[in-house]
């Protein structure tokens, strides 16, 4: 069986505050986005995990899909399976791509080997994962409060608009980003501000890594220019980075950044 894992912008990203368990507290909007991996199961003597595409850095065996399984074992009777897994979705680049293939993972299990499990139950499994991990079991537009794994469905649909999304070669790690971020409260929440013409929302919706990770990267920083100055009606970091997207009226192609970085186009 075989399933594509999808990745996620982040639309906006306030670190509101420190967690006393380290963590930090945060608002931010994930939607959905067409670009895509490749997670293949089929069943087999021994657990096994292999990868074509992008590579992967660190110990395969630490892969999420493997604590997926591992997770799922400890309750259910499950025989051994070959993962393979073809990344494509960048690693770094706040897409969630890892998030994503842990949570496909859970759902791909769940209907090969029939677990009967319910989407709260698959979301409780994926949250152990990691903070946003969840957000893919229903992979619907929501927005993300706490560490990221408390959602709420939003209603928000760029489908009438053009996204192109600019992946530098270039990876910035989620504790790098925050150790650049002063976490402060916010009088204007995300689920008021993204009701505001898209026009607007570069004035008000913001993403708090952005100052401090164009300071080390200004490849970063200048893409997001370049991509207003292309047209864009709205342009932000996804997440800690390094990935920029812009939302456009119609279908635009930008050759240049397609020199220097991988480009996405579409929603």
């Amino acid at each position: 069986m075989i399933m594509f894992p999808n990745a996620k912008i982040n639309i906006g990203l306030n670190v509101l505050s420190k967690r006393e368990d380290g963590y930090h507290d945060l608002e931010t909007i994930f939607y959905p986005i067409g670009l895509k991996d490749a997670l293949e199961v089929v069943e087999s003597e021994h657990l096994m995990f292999t990868s074509s595409g992008l590579d992967i850095p660190g110990d395969p065996m630490n892969n999420l899909c493997l604590k997926a399984y591992h997770l799922l074992s400890k309750n259910h009777k499950l025989p051994p399976v070959h993962i393979h897994l073809h990344k494509h979705i960048p690693i770094g680049a706040g897409l969630g791509g890892g998030s994503s293939d842990a949570s496909f993972f859970i759902k791909l299990m769940n209907d090969k080997f029939e677990l009967g499990l319910e989407i709260s139950k698959m979301e409780g499994y994926a949250s152990q994962l990691g903070s946003d991990c969840a957000f893919f079991v229903q992979n619907k537009p929501a927005i993300a409060f706490g560490k990221g794994d408390e959602l709420q469905n939003i209603e928000i649909d760029l489908s009438g608009f053009y996204m192109v999304l600019v992946m530098p070669h270039v990876q910035v790690s989620t504790a790098e980003a925050y150790r650049g971020v002063i976490p402060r409260a916010t009088s204007n929440p995300l689920v008021d501000l993204i009701k505001l013409p898209i026009e607007e929302w570069k004035i008000f919706i913001k993403n708090d890594f952005e100052v401090s990770v164009f300071d080390q990267y200004p490849i970063i920083g200048d893409i997001k220019s370049k991509l207003y100055q292309s047209g864009a009606l709205y342009a932000s970091m996804s997440g800690s980075g390094s990935s920029v997207f812009g939302i456009f009226k119609e279908k635009i192609q930008l050759p240049e950044m397609e020199k220097d970085s991988q480009v996405f186009y579409g929603v």
